[in-house]
């Protein structure tokens, strides 16, 4: 069983529309509502692939209720932390070429006790769990370092800690020492504080953080897919059938298929970057099932161009 952490989470809107253009009248071709922020992301794609799963979340305001609604359905056990703030709502502008763009809202303010009732629960949830996963963004009140203390609890009591966040929240992490980190090519960067332009930077950045004793780094690179770098070697994945639709939540499938295959090895970098491929894929931010994974298309070598430039987002 997994758990997830999402400090904060969100009702998601996601509107298709052909091109984004600023100040005109655009018509819809769709539009989706899903239970959103990375750890809800996470537990959804697990979920989605008979993985056991369980959300732990705040939950407030009208928003909260229609969080909670929409992950009634999902197959995932929901522990949720009541706070007297709303769960925010951000909104996503897919557009027919592949391009999104997120409009995300900062979040509820926890307060003093709010925070302690989601540390409890936590620890709670984490009795026998194989993996607890702190995932995303932190919410007004809660401070960088949120992550970072939870994961030296988690680590007292047994638990493998997995860490998919950015900016000040990240930096504290890793300094928490937690069994996995999953950046992105901008977290990596701005963990490091150097450019990532090549597959060799994100490797060069990659090991810089292990040296901070992390144990695995997994790295998503956008549509040059993804890297995995441990004491033991370092190996890159990509897919070459990507076709995206909707990048929302590609990175936390990514994450969630890499922990459902064992998180060891090439091959679980390969079963985690079908996952992020196919999520990439689908609209909204739907997570894929075993139907829609395509684990042939995805070629994984220890070897490959350290010189090679990595596309721009």
């Amino acid at each position: 069983m997994i758990v997830t952490v999402t400090a904060n989470p969100s009702v998601d809107r996601t509107i298709e529309i052909d091109s984004l253009q600023r100040g005109a009248v655009l018509r819809t071709r769709s539009a989706l509502l899903d239970a959103g922020g990375k750890g809800v992301n996470v537990a959804r794609a697990l979920a989605a692939n008979g993985v056991a799963a369980t959300a732990v979340l705040p939950t407030g305001g009208a928003e909260g209720v229609q969080l909670t609604a929409l992950l009634a359905t999902a197959g995932i056990t929901v522990v949720e932390v009541p706070i007297a703030g709303a769960v925010r709502s951000n909104i996503t502008i897919a557009e027919a070429d592949g391009t999104t763009t997120k409009l995300n809202e900062p979040g509820p303010r926890l307060d003093a006790a709010e925070r302690a009732r989601l540390v409890a629960a936590t620890l709670d949830a984490a009795e026998g769990a194989d993996w607890v996963v702190l995932c995303g963004s932190l919410p007004p009140g809660l401070p960088a370092d949120f992550y970072a203390d939870l994961t030296l609890r988690l680590r007292e009591r047994g638990a493998r800690v997995a860490v998919d966040t950015s900016g000040d929240a990240l930096r504290a992490a890793v300094a928490g020492r937690p069994d996995l980190v999953k950046p992105n090519r901008e977290e990596l960067a701005d963990l490091v504080g150097h450019e990532v332009r090549t597959l060799g930077d994100a490797l060069s950045a990659a090991r810089e953080v292990l040296d901070q004793g992390v144990a695995t780094v997994v790295a998503s690179v956008g549509a040059e897919g993804a890297l995995l770098v441990t004491a033991d070697g370092a190996w890159h994945a990509h897919s070459t059938f990507v076709e995206p639709r909707s990048t929302v939540g590609a990175g936390d499938a990514l994450l969630a298929g890499f922990l459902a295959a064992g998180h060891l090895g090439p091959d679980a970098l390969a079963d985690a970057v079908a996952w992020g491929a196919a999520a990439a894929a689908l609209p909204g931010s739907r997570m894929p099932t075993p139907a829609e994974l395509d684990r042939a298309a995805v070629r994984c070598s220890p070897a490959f161009d350290p010189a090679a430039t990595l596309t721009e987002n």
